[in-house]
């Protein structure tokens, strides 16, 4: 390409000079010539052979020479191609540039083309340009550069500073190659001359003149002398710049810096110069500070001091500007900082730099306050309200970019407030803008943003500096990079990580058995950085009054979220570094500092003065389990309604901040909050007192956020005006508080998590500097400001003592005193971090005893708010849980020793509640007692948690349980009974006693096998003491079965307890408990027992009902379970020691109440615990009467055992007499078992003694409801029972009447019972007796006739009362007992009816008597059963006692009013069948079955009495009754009135009229009557009439009385006997035949009279159906009947046999043809003519 192109430029070169330059020409053909001649294979080879072709250039320096622009044109690209590829021969290099020099005047495409084609010259043959020629390729760029084309200008300023920078590579290449390069001359340094080389002189020289041009001077070697003096300091950057190391190697060139350069920029930096200039000479001197600050020490010196000086006010804006720009990169770079402060500050006598400066920025922070928004607190910053006005959008863009010459509108004098990337920042810094003839606009706070920024840039340069040189060696490894937690807070757009992070559960290690002590630098003294600690040391100790001054007043000015941020950082690094170093001055001023603008001053004052006007009632402070920081704040109070009020502001406070008062913290408070944790994180262990800053702040943080109720306080901004994105930024400040808080609360926790790791000594001083925030009382009437050291943080804190003072003075009003509670928190987070610490040193050495003490101290004071004594002890709990629970897997033996230290914590503090001297107050009194509460719950809690793993210290439980107890002596007068031991003890409050006995009851139900043997003592003493105690009935109770899990346990241990009587002989309850202390003795678990037992028996005699009914059965409980193993001779002590003591204790009392009234609720309640020792010891001797009754002294026991339960029954009450029967009873029942529970007559015979004594009955004697005695009696008969069981052997009949004559009276006595009704079921007490009836023996002469008389009064009490009705609706009715007696009686007659005694005694016709009522009541007896009706039971009894003892009347030989009785009764059983009145039949009465069964009895009982009744021995009133009986039931109809008295009587008799009156006509009457409902039994009683009065035929067989079921087996019938003779049947049958025929004859006359009487008023009707049935039925009979001769007297002058009956109805008879014959009634007419013609026969008319 080269080739081409030359042969191409050289041919145009020839073509255009052909006419005019011919030597050009010439030139030009010679050189194409040579050009074609060449035959390299490659560009290299062709190139290099051009570069030896000497005149192949001399065309074109020929063209340079002829000033004709298209021949320069050419000639300048051909040498430019030639340059560029090293084509050039170097001999001709010096007329090359004379060309190019002479072709500068040319066109601006060649003077473009020269300025390109001069780097590659000088770099393509550096070796050669050198000198002159490079002075020359130099002036070519001067003499462009002075060109007014902006191009060439610009480019050959550009080529220029290209060219200068190749010179002094020149150099660099140069000092590679060594000193090969000869010596070329001599410069001169500070002291001397120095010999160069050539491209170091040719460098010195270059760079001097530049030097002199710049300065205004001439140069020496340079011919051009018109530079601008802005393009010479231009070069002398790009120099200093690229180059920097020649300066440190040369010390020509440093000399030049020290002799031009340097004083050149001190002069022009004092001087006024424009703004180009000056932004140049800054831009040298920043350049000569950061890279030869130790060439020229004395000179930057006064170059910095020159900067400081023109920062002071009066200064221009931009000048200021581009020193703080300066600044700025100074501090950035901390290694330069360190080496000014080495060479100024540090050494004596030399210039204060970085102490000035610093002083400096204090006064720049200053000097305008509205600028930056300085206030009582940091604001948000607000834009120009007017910026607007004065242009457009655009224009402001175009200012705000530093484009300088536009023309704007007139504005106001409006401006911006406050410091904000918005408007404090240059996208370009004035330093950069090299473009800029004029100053750009500088934003008015732009100042103070770079003031900001050296304060941050220090800042990180110090910690990035130190850090890592406190991280010990081993922990590098571990932990590379800096934990999170100690950097600064993270600005408002991290605040969601912030956030997630205060989520995320931390992680610990606890590692507090290694040194986590951060190492300070300053020991490192063998460390190669150990001079530069001692700089930075040093630097901080001078600097930090300013450094701390001047963030503290940006602390309070207008910044937005990232100046503040970076702000808070600056102080944490500061705050830290000065920590690591150990400089505790500036550290805690750091902290300090960061403390006020946590909890502003302001702030925390409003919130105690609010606290002061807040209502009583606010509620107090409860344990947040949130592992926070304000756990306690969180939701106490409600946020709508407990916001302290706005304290009054002042008119500039309102100004600062409308939204949000003073009373409650912001975002940025927070952010500051948080930022002094991170520091208590990092420098946790080198704090020491400086602790006292970090937790006071936290204190006061903690106080607002409760006073305030976390109410988030808005960010005030810093002026008034509409400022949307000031609005925005306070809206997203506001929205991030709940982040901020979480974040805080993060660090909070970290913070107390960070102690795990520190020493010892270093976490004792923290604990003591959580012990110092709480509140000392050493006197309520001393100020607690002299009780409380000063911190370092008491310019931060409202004065102490005012707050003290207002908290005390205020304390009823404000409620729990908040400080407190977060002191108290702290101290429990605390320890539950380090309780591994807590555990594992001494208590003096890991602060246990500190921390414990001040806990018991705080919650013992009675001068301390209820709510923080309580959390105090609160507090002490939750850390003694938690050490329990931590130590419980240790080994027995140092977990022994930590177990008795947390019990005697809980104990400990007890004691100043129980201090004898203590004084208090009922308010004080109610806290001491909610505090001993919590500690009892907290014993609880602990046993409930390790009590398994317990091993030390069991004693001390007792103790605490026993502190809710105390004795309390009234005085000794009056009478020492069993009660005034227990009328001594008291609680303390009722409230203690169920916490407290939460704890005994863990014990007993699970720990006993824990318990040491010689605790087992005052387990027992303990619960004796809840049992007597009279405040909570239920823990009484519950206290008593604890006695049982004792009692187990005990068992449990040993098989069998040696109890002797000699142990017990004499000996009373404190010699037991002596023995039962020792455990090594062998008789120890026996009196343990027995002193259990005998506690019991104690508490039996309580006066509340239900504890002393608990205690006895358990006590009975106890004996019951262990009784298996006790021998007979210990069962012998029991019962003699316990239970006979405990039934005489008991008979005490009762004997003691007896004498109050009887529906005393005491008595009754005596009353109700002796029943249970009834039970009790009734249970006892069935359980174990086998053993008990082997024993020689048994019959002495039984003795008294029934010597006091006659005792018992002597107190005359129902209730104790049921128990004390039912004892007897089961203990009876057990002996009757059999077995070895067997017991002597003589003792069976006191038991019949103390039965038979009489039927139990109350006192009162009364027999109502309120002493129902169906129980009792109920027990009592049961008693016979089994008592009758075991003696009916020798039972006598005069016992038996004894028996019989007290169930009688039983029976009469019995209450009828609450909920009891006896018709359908006997009551159990009826039920027993009857079973008693059924069960004895009748084998003994005279018993049968006595219980047959007993039980026939049974049968008859449900029937003797006068109004059935009455007793129906009673509960006592006797029917279902009577019904049951029936069957009773039945069954004992058959079975005796052959005992003669039964009949003489009168017994049958008692019992007769007895069945006859409810048969001869039947429907008057108005109560109606669902079962069998008593009347039918007693039809179905009385048939078979009929059956079993008539046929043997006979053959007994009986007394003859004997008979006569019997028959009368069974009389009155045959007419009670066959009666009944309907009418008083109930509604759901079934009369027509009633009538089959009544029927059904009545043939029956015919066949039994007939033909019997007509004995001689039976009186004839008895058969006159039977026939009446037949003949009323037989009336089927009702007469009427005029018959009715021949039927019934008349004039009071009951006697039937004679047949003479019936003869009489009647008028007659139309009303038909109704049948009866009882028809059937009608027509069988007339037919039995007609039977009875009928002929019998001696030959043919004839009814007669035999024996039918149910009394088979028995003899064949005898005819009735008595006397000497025997009569015949037909005997019997005349005579009654003679006594039924008048009734028959006056039967049928009725109906015959009747139909006389009434069917002639009827016409031609028809009689009624039913009455016309009777009267055909009749007639038929009357036809038929042939009558027995001898029973109807002879009609005078008639002769007849067997009709004599119808001579006695002739009269009615003729009447009645006449009346059917009117009537036409054919039928009725026939029967009567055949009556009428039998009778015409037995006249002899046929």
């Amino acid at each position: 390409m080269t080739a081409q192109l030359l042969a191409s430029e050289l041919a145009n070169l020839i073509q255009e000079s052909k006419r005019k330059h011919n030597d050009l020409r010439q030139a030009a053909e010679k050189s194409l010539e040579e050009l074609r001649s060449l035959k390299g294979p490659s560009e290299a080879q062709i190139v290099a052979e051009l570069a030896q072709q000497t005149n192949f250039v001399n065309p074109f320096i020929i063209a340079c020479g002829t000033k004709n622009a298209k021949f320069t044109g050419i000639a300048i690209v051909c040498l430019q191609r030639l340059i560029v590829s090293r084509a050039l021969p170097r001999t001709k290099l010096s007329q090359v540039l004379e060309s190019l020099q002479q072709a500068t005047s040319a066109g601006l495409d060649v003077q473009l083309k020269i300025l390109q084609a001069l780097p590659p010259l000088l770099s393509n043959y550096a070796a050669d340009v050198k000198g002159e020629l490079l002075v020359t390729a130099l002036n070519i760029c001067f003499i462009l550069q002075s060109s007014k084309n902006p191009i060439v200008n610009n480019t050959s300023a550009a080529t220029l500073q290209q060219l200068v920078v190749s010179v002094f590579d020149k150099v660099v290449a140069e000092d590679k190659s060594g000193a090969d390069s000869p010596v070329v001359g001599e410069a001169p340094i500070e002291d001397g001359t120095v010999s160069l080389m050539s491209a170091a002189m040719d460098a010195y020289r270059v760079f001097n003149d530049i030097c002199l041009i710049t300065e205004g001077q001439r140069p020496e070697y340079l011919r051009f002398s018109g530079l601008p003096q802005t393009f010479g300091l231009e070069l002398i950057e790009s120099v200093l710049t690229n180059h920097a190391s020649i300066f440190s190697g040369h010390p020509e060139q440093a000399n030049i810096l020290r002799i031009r350069v340097m004083p050149f920029m001190a002069s022009a930096l004092r001087a006024k110069l424009n703004f180009a200039t000056s932004v140049r000479l800054v831009r040298i001197l920043y350049t000569l500070l950061r890279r030869h600050l130790s060439l020229l020490p004395s000179e930057s010196g006064d170059a910095l001091e020159i900067l400081t000086q023109l920062l002071d006010q009066d200064t221009a804006l931009w000048k200021r500007a581009l020193c703080m720009e300066v600044l700025r990169g100074i501090f950035a770079e901390h290694a330069l900082l360190r080496r000014i402060f080495m060479l100024y500050d540090s050494k004596q006598g030399q210039k204060s730099i970085l102490k000035n400066l610093t002083a400096t920025f204090v006064r720049i922070s200053t000097e305008k306050p509205s600028v930056i928004g300085l206030g009582h607190q940091s604001t948000i910053p607000v834009a120009n309200p007017y910026a607007s006005i004065g242009g457009s959008t655009d224009q402001a863009m175009l200012e705000a970019s530093g484009v300088t010459g536009i023309i704007s509108g007139s504005v106001s004098d409006g401006h911006n407030t406050g410091i904000s990337t918005q408007w404090s920042t240059m996208r370009v810094p004035c330093i950069d803008q090299l473009d800029k003839t004029d100053a750009p606009n500088i934003p008015e706070s732009y100042v103070y943003s770079l003031t900001l920024a050296c304060i941050t840039s220090l800042s990180e340069g110090l910690a990035k500096f130190i850090l890592p040189l406190t991280v010990p060696t081993d922990a590098r490894k571990k932990r590379p990079k800096q934990d999170s937690g100690r950097d600064s807070p993270a600005p408002s757009n991290d605040d969601q990580g912030d956030a997630s992070a205060a989520r995320a559960p931390l992680e610990r290690t606890p590692s507090f058995k290694r040194n986590p002590v951060p190492v300070n630098p300053l020991t490192l003294e063998n460390h190669p950085l150990h001079a530069e600690v001692k700089i930075c040391a040093a630097f901080i100790d001078e600097c930090w009054p300013a450094i701390l001054a001047t963030c503290s007043t940006f602390l309070y000015a207008a910044l937005d979220s990232e100046y503040y941020h970076a702000l808070v950082r600056a102080f944490q690094r500061f705050a830290h570094v000065a920590g690591l170093l150990q400089l505790t001055t500036p550290r805690d001023a750091f902290l300090t500092t960061l403390g006020k603008a946590a909890v502003p001053p302001n702030v925390f004052t409003a919130c105690l003065n609010a606290g002061a006007s807040r209502p009583p009632n606010t509620p107090s402070a409860a344990p947040d389990s949130a592992n926070s920081i304000f756990g306690n704040a969180r939701g106490l109070l409600s946020v709508d309604s407990l916001v302290s009020p706005s304290t009054q502001l002042t008119d500039k406070q309102r100004q600062l901040s409308v939204d949000g008062g003073p009373a409650a913290l912001n975002t940025r408070n927070l952010l500051c909050l948080r930022a002094l944790l991170n520091l208590g994180i990092a420098l946790g262990p080198t704090l020491s007192s400086s602790w006292s800053i970090i937790l006071e702040t936290l204190q006061q943080a903690d106080f607002v956020l409760f006073s305030s109720g976390k109410t988030a306080g808005k960010t005030p901004i810093a002026a008034k005006g509409p400022d949307r994105q000031a609005e925005t930024e306070a809206t997203a400040l506001l929205a991030n508080f709940g982040s901020e808080i979480r974040a805080v609360e993060t660090a909070a926790s970290r913070l107390f998590e960070s102690t795990v790791d520190f020493p010892n000594p270093a976490f004792v001083e923290v604990v003591e500097a959580i012990c110092n925030l709480l509140e000392k009382h050493s006197d309520p009437q001393t100020s607690e400001s002299e009780d409380r050291p000063k911190s370092p943080i008491a310019t931060l804190k409202t004065p102490v003592a005012h707050k003290r003072v207002l908290s005390i003075s205020t304390s009823a009003l404000a409620g729990p005193n908040q400080e407190d509670q977060f002191a108290l928190a702290k101290l429990g987070d605390l320890a539950s971090i380090n309780i591994e610490r807590l555990l594992s040193y001494s208590p003096d050495d890991s602060g246990w005893s500190p921390l414990i003490s001040e806990l018991i101290s705080t919650l013992g004071s009675s001068l301390n708010t209820a709510p923080v004594r309580s959390r105090a002890a609160e507090t002490l709990v939750r850390i003694v849980l938690e050490a329990a629970a931590a130590v419980a897997s240790q080994p027995e033996e140092p977990r022994g020793e930590i177990q008795l230290r947390l019990l005697e914590a809980l104990r400990n503090a007890l004691a100043p509640l129980q201090a004898p001297s203590r004084e208090i107050s009922i308010t004080s009194h109610a806290t001491d007692v909610d505090i001993h509460k919590i500690i009892l719950e907290g014993l609880k809690n602990l046993l409930e948690n390790c009590g398994e793993s317990l091993v030390r210290g069991w004693d001390i439980p007792f103790i605490i349980i026993d502190s809710i107890f105390i004795q309390r002596d009234f005085g000794s007068g009056g009478t020492k009974d069993a009660h005034s031991s227990r009328g001594t003890l008291m609680t303390r409050s009722v409230k203690l006693i169920r916490p407290s006995f939460a704890s005994l009851q863990l014990i007993c139900s699970d720990f006993l096998p824990s318990l040491p043997n010689a605790c087992f003592l005052n387990l027992v003493d303990t619960l004796y003491k809840f049992c007597t105690q009279d405040d909570d009935l239920n823990v009484a109770l519950t206290t008593v079965t604890f006695f049982w899990a004792i009692s187990d346990f005990l068992s449990g241990k040993s098989r069998s307890l040696s109890i002797t009587e000699a142990m017990m002989q004499g000996s009373d309850e404190q010699a037991l408990s002596k023995l039962a202390a020792e455990p090594s003795h062998q008789g120890s678990g026996a009196a343990l027992w027995m002193l259990l037992l005998l506690r019991l028996t104690s508490v039996s005699t309580d006066q509340r009902l239900e504890l002393r009914n608990s205690a006895i059965q358990t006590l009975m409980r106890i004996i019951s379970a262990y009784g298996d193993s006790l021998d007979p001779e210990a069962w012998s002590v029991c019962v003699k020691s316990v239970i006979f003591r405990l039934l005489s204790s008991i008979e005490d009392e009762l004997r003691a109440v007896s004498e109050l009234p009887a529906k005393d609720k005491g008595q009754n309640e005596w009353n109700e615990t002796a029943i249970v020792v009834l039970q009790g010891v009734s249970g006892l001797f069935v359980s174990y009467l086998s053993t008990l009754s082997t024993h020689p002294g048994f019959t002495e026991i039984w003795r008294d055992l029934l010597g006091h339960f006659n005792t018992l029954l002597g107190a005359k009450a129902l209730d104790i007499n049921t128990a004390t029967y039912s004892a007897v009873r089961d203990i009876l029942h057990r002996c009757a078992e059999g077995g070895n529970a067997r017991i002597a007559k003589q003792s069976i015979e006191l038991a019949w003694e103390l039965w038979s004594q009489g039927i139990p009955v109350s006192q009162d004697g009364q027999d109502d409801k309120s002493n129902d005695n169906q129980k009792c009696l109920l027990v009592w008969v049961e008693t016979l029972l089994e008592l009758y069981g075991l003696i009916q052997e020798e039972f006598s009949v005069d016992r038996v009447r004894r028996m019989l004559t007290l169930l009688r009276d039983a029976m009469q006595h019995a209450t009828p019972g609450t909920y009891a009704s006896d018709i359908e079921y006997v009551t159990p007490l009826q039920g027993r007796i009857l079973e008693v009836f059924r069960m004895i023996k009748t084998d003994l002469q005279g018993v049968p006739s006595a219980l047959i008389m007993q039980v026939s009064e049974f049968v008859s009490l449900a029937f003797s009362r006068e109004d059935s009705g009455k007793a129906a609706s009673e509960k006592r009715t006797y029917v279902a007992m009577s019904k049951e007696s029936m069957s009773i009686l039945k069954s004992l007659v058959i079975k005796n009816a052959s005992d003669a005694d039964i009949y003489e005694t009168g017994a049958l016709a008692t019992a007769l008597s007895a069945l006859a009522k409810p048969i001869t009541l039947k429907y008057k007896f108005k109560i109606v059963t669902k079962s069998t009706l008593p009347w039918r039971e007693a039809i179905t009894s009385a048939l078979a006692v009929l059956e079993a003892a008539l046929p043997r009347i006979p053959a007994l030989n009986l007394p003859r009013a004997t008979v006569q009785t019997i028959w009368q009764i069974v009389v009155s059983i045959a007419n009670g069948i066959t009666s009944a009145d309907c009418n008083d039949a109930p509604f759901s009465t079934n009369t027509l079955e009633d009538q089959d069964f009544d029927i059904a009895s009545f043939h029956r009982l015919r066949e039994l009495i007939v033909p019997s009744l007509g004995a001689e021995v039976i009186l004839d009133k008895t058969r006159k009754a039977y026939a009446e009986g037949l003949f009323r039931t037989s009336i089927i109809h009702t007469p009427a009135p005029a018959e009715a008295s021949i039927i019934f009587g008349s004039g009071g008799t009951n006697d039937v009229v004679g047949l003479g009156t019936l003869y009489k006509p009647r008028n007659g009457r139309t009303i038909d009557s109704p049948p009866s409902k009882r028809s059937l039994m009608s027509e069988v009683c007339l037919d039995e009439l007609f039977a009875l009065v009928e002929a019998k035929d001696d030959t043919v067989s004839t009814p007669s009385i035999q024996v039918q079921p149910p009394t088979p087996g028995l003899p064949p019938s005898a005819p009735l006997t008595h006397g000497s003779g025997t009569e015949s049947a037909h005997e019997l049958h005349v005579r009654l035949a003679r006594t039924v025929a008048p009734y028959l004859i006056l039967r049928c006359a009725l109906s015959l009279r009747a139909y006389v009487a009434d069917q002639p008023l009827r016409g031609r009707m028809p009689q009624p159906l039913s009455q016309r049935k009777e009267l055909t039925r009749i007639l038929r009979c009357l036809v038929e009947l042939r009558s027995e001769p001898d029973a109807i007297p002879d009609t005078p002058n008639v002769d007849s046999e067997t009709r004599k009956h119808l001579l006695r109805l002739y009269p009615l008879l003729v009447s009645g043809v006449q009346a059917a014959g009117t009537a036409g009634d054919d039928k009725v007419l026939s029967l009567i003519r055949e009556a009428l013609e039998v009778v015409g026969g037995e006249l002899g008319v046929q």
